[in-house]
């Protein structure tokens, strides 16, 4: 396959097209940006280590019943993947009170919630991603009522998958983001699975180890993501 023009460059990835109209080649960077863009730093190998986490995680869901836009690891920065017409949705899914929602709920990081939560906002760097709903969805016509029915289901189905594979190997998933676009009229998983979109604690610890040790400036953020890598390869 050969990699063609640059199409697309966001905060942790670049896409380029390929000879193949279908597919496209998804590059990871070492680049970290957090609060908006507002903070911006370099994790080393965070590229290598997030596409080899990401391809291991897709290659598990596909295995459970997950459609996904995943097609292989060609090399340790680059994914193929299949061609996505982007929903601009950003789905999250939070399993215990953690970030913004302890803010805004004025609760106790780390308190577990009742029942998951999912909530929606709207891709838009330029708006800072505002939370949404579906009332949202319908007025602007981000997305079609079948379509986001879908999403939403498949997000609490990656949640369940998701929550048992990392607790097996002594992780909590506390919350994360996922992606969804459309591929030959079919809703696939997209973007990335990685630590960088989603809170991962040690089940034993209570340690962070995802991008909040870079928000934060906790340290060792190398060392948490290979932390990562190493627990789901197991």
């Amino acid at each position: 396959m050969q990699r063609l023009e640059k199409f697309y460059e966001g905060k942790a990835k670049v896409l380029y097209s390929t000879d193949d109209p279908d597919l496209v080649i998804q590059y990871f960077k070492d680049e970290a940006t957090a609060f908006d863009g507002k903070k911006k730093g370099i994790i080393e190998a965070k590229g290598i280590l997030n596409n080899k986490i990401s391809s291991r995680i897709f290659k598990y869901l596909e295995s459970k019943g997950v459609k996904t836009h995943f097609v292989e690891m060609p090399s340790e920065r680059e994914m193929v993947v299949k061609r996505l017409r982007i929903v601009p949705i950003e789905v999250v899914v939070r399993n215990i009170a953690a970030g913004s929602l302890s803010k805004r709920m004025g609760v106790e990081e780390g308190t577990p919630l009742k029942e998951t939560i999912l909530e929606l906002y709207y891709k838009s760097d330029a708006l800072g991603d505002p939370m949404i709903n579906e009332y949202h969805v319908k007025a602007f016509g981000l997305a079609e009522a079948d379509e986001l029915r879908r999403i939403e289901a498949e997000a609490l189905k990656v949640n369940k998958l998701l929550s048992e594979f990392f607790d097996e190997r002594g992780i909590i998933l506390v919350d994360f983001k996922l992606e969804f676009g459309v591929h030959k009229g079919e809703i696939l998983l997209g973007d990335e699975v990685t630590p960088d979109g989603c809170r991962l604690w040690d089940k034993t610890t209570r340690e962070k180890m995802d991008k909040d040790r870079f928000r934060r400036d906790l340290g060792k953020v190398e060392e948490a993501y290979r932390e990562v890598l190493r627990k789901v390869m197991e």
